[in-house]
């Protein structure tokens, strides 16, 4: 009889073959490319330009999932972008609608009070040219001075808060001297609770606030402008806010940058004029004795003596009394 054949006594032998040469030419493969040879240098650039361009079939579906995944990516963060936008759009338009109350209520606050802003309160920029660059000496110069009108003690600001003051004039350049300077000392007043103090600069980037009226009524967040006590500072410019030091006392963040100073205002400030007389003040005529010896002095005196200007000759109603 004869024998059935078995098709997998035929199978597992060839694929035993397979697998070896599979295994041979991959080890020949990797050889030939760890093989520091010009000859072999030309042929691995031979069979990469034979078989690479012919492979674009086969990356496409690679690259387009790539790309795929990049916008799918960028899609998210776009889409982040336009929800943080969309809650700072918000948060713009209650501080625009607080704004806008705060400019109405001022508006009508200065119409009642009938407030009259000082037309004469001009400014001139300059440059920063340089600073001190000593740790006990806070100043800065700028590029203004006598030429331009600039006179000592003026105001200096940068474009929100108070800097300093001119200290130092010369003909082309100035030089400021900076709140946190040692030498510096700005009366200020504290808002809300409108307490009185001196900002005395230490040379930190944070000056401590000194005399305090009523230390008790001042919080750390409060408004700190100049007072215009002195006439050095025209009054409610801007200085920071009160902060508590490691040291527990309280001091002033300056609102103006240090770091970054570029460009500042010399305030053109006035001279405040002295009255020198008490004007044409009213006198009272001395008291005038009663008829009888030893009784109340009469301090009643007439329109005539009191108004004289209602009277030009005051002599003549008396002596006619006295006939």
């Amino acid at each position: 009889m004869a024998r059935d054949s078995n098709p997998q006594d035929y199978t597992r032998p060839v694929r035993r073959i397979l697998v070896a040469l599979g295994v041979l030419m991959l080890l020949a493969l990797f050889l030939i490319w760890r093989i520091d040879s010009p000859r072999v240098e030309r042929f691995r650039t031979a069979l990469i330009d034979r078989v690479v361009p012919n492979m674009d079939w086969a990356m496409a579906p690679v690259t387009w999932v790539a790309g795929m995944v990049n916008d799918a990516q960028s899609y998210a963060r776009v889409y982040e972008q336009n929800q943080e936008l969309r809650r700072e759009l918000q948060q713009m338009k209650a501080w625009r609608e607080a704004a806008l109350q705060l400019e109405q209520k001022n508006a009508k606050l200065l119409d009642l009070n009938q407030v009259r802003l000082d037309p004469k309160l001009t400014h001139v920029t300059g440059v920063v040219m340089a600073d001190s660059g000593s740790p006990f000496h806070q100043s800065v110069l700028l590029n203004v001075g006598a030429r331009d009108g600039i006179r000592d003690g003026w105001a200096t600001m940068d474009g929100l808060g108070l800097v300093g003051r001119i200290s130092g004039v010369g003909r082309t350049t100035s030089r400021v001297i900076l709140l946190t300077d040692a030498n510096s000392r700005v009366p200020v007043t504290i808002q809300p609770s409108g307490q009185r103090a001196i900002l005395s600069g230490d040379n930190s980037p944070s000056p401590p606030l000194d005399f305090i009226e009523k230390s008790d009524q001042v919080r750390p967040g409060d408004r700190v402008v100049s007072s215009g006590d002195g006439g050095v500072f025209p009054a409610g410019l801007l200085v920071g806010q009160v902060v508590q030091g490691s040291d527990r006392r309280l001091r002033v963040a300056p609102s103006a940058d240090y770091l970054r100073l570029e460009f500042l205002r010399v305030l053109r400030s006035t001279e405040a004029e002295s009255i020198d007389d008490t004007g044409g003040l009213i006198m009272l005529a001395p008291a005038v004795a009663g008829p009888d010896r030893g009784g109340p002095a009469d301090t009643t005196e007439p329109a005539s003596v009191l108004n004289p200007v209602n009277d030009p000759d005051p002599s003549t109603d008396r002596g006619g009394a006295d006939e």
